[in-house]
């Protein structure tokens, strides 16, 4: 929602302030449409010849996150961290046999269906499962740093997936500005077309060309990088998730206390999903 606000608020701004300053719009708004046709087709070409139909998705819906925030809330983390702790404890008291159906089939288990919020989120239940199920297969042989380096592994390639649709939106801001000057140019090679034309005239496509850069700039700097960042922003966000539910399944592997295990998953976490101690504690109590 702020990203779609401060969108309206940088234009009323811009355009506004233009308005108060002397400046007629009526020469822009004529120009905005072709010059427009020009840069966005342009984008529209670059990015569809840089990307295949996959990336093009996953941009999509990022644009589309960078608009609604991040997908997790307080309680998806205080969920995620009891969910992973009582998995871990059933593995500790029970042994991998009792575990083994959980993992084997999520969608069918006691335990993750008491969270339904998980259970919708596919990645997040593949971690745990494929950890887990990795642990009861080898019925505990592993060493600890191997669990947590195929974890590594795992995160890194999800992780990396996730900032594609950033790593595109800030190459396209990138390239707004030369596109601008490209549509620019062409008004200019329009303009030279029409030398003869009274000063009055050439003066009129002159200001037309040049509001193809104005745009360019305008879209990368006010609209298309601060929405890269913002969705950048989002994913980060997202991640702690994932990171919270490692710390859990390599803290409890070491054999810690099940206090320190909960804290080692909470510190983890940002500010904004970060719940209290006492409340993390009363809510794996039931409380």
């Amino acid at each position: 929602m702020f990203a779609a606000i401060g969108i309206v608020i940088l234009i009323v701004m811009v355009f506004g302030g233009f308005v108060i300053t002397g400046g007629a719009l009526g020469p822009v708004m004529h120009a905005v449409p072709h010059e427009m046709l020009i840069i966005g087709g342009a984008a529209i070409g670059a990015v569809v010849t840089g990307n295949s139909m996959h990336e093009l998705k996953a941009l999509g819906g990022g644009l589309m996150k960078s608009f609604k925030g991040p997908k997790h809330n307080k309680q998806d983390h205080i969920e995620a961290i009891i969910l992973v702790t009582r998995l871990m404890k059933l593995l500790k008291t029970e042994g991998p046999v009792a575990l083994e159906p959980h993992v084997q089939e999520p969608q069918n288990s006691a335990i993750f269906g008491e969270f339904p919020r998980l259970l919708a989120n596919q990645p997040l239940v593949d971690l745990i499962a494929d950890t887990l199920t990795l642990i009861v297969v080898s019925s505990g042989t592993l060493e600890i740093h191997a669990v947590e380096e195929v974890m590594d592994n795992a995160l890194k390639t999800h992780f990396h997936e996730l900032h594609e649709p950033q790593h595109a939106l800030q190459g396209l801001a990138d390239a707004l500005p030369a596109l601008g000057i490209v549509a620019a140019v062409l008004g200019v090679v329009k303009t030279m077309g029409s030398i003869d034309e009274p000063p009055s005239v050439l003066g009129g496509m002159i200001g037309s060309a040049l509001v193809g850069t104005f745009l360019g700039v305008l879209l990368a700097y006010g609209i298309v990088a601060p929405l890269a960042g913002r969705l950048k922003q989002v994913i980060e966000q997202d991640e702690q998730i994932f990171h919270a539910v490692k710390q859990v399944v390599i803290a409890s592997l070491h054999g810690w206390p099940q206090p320190l295990v909960v804290e080692s998953a909470r510190s983890g976490l940002g500010h904004a999903f970060r719940p209290g101690l006492s409340e993390l504690l009363d809510a794996m109590r039931g409380k």
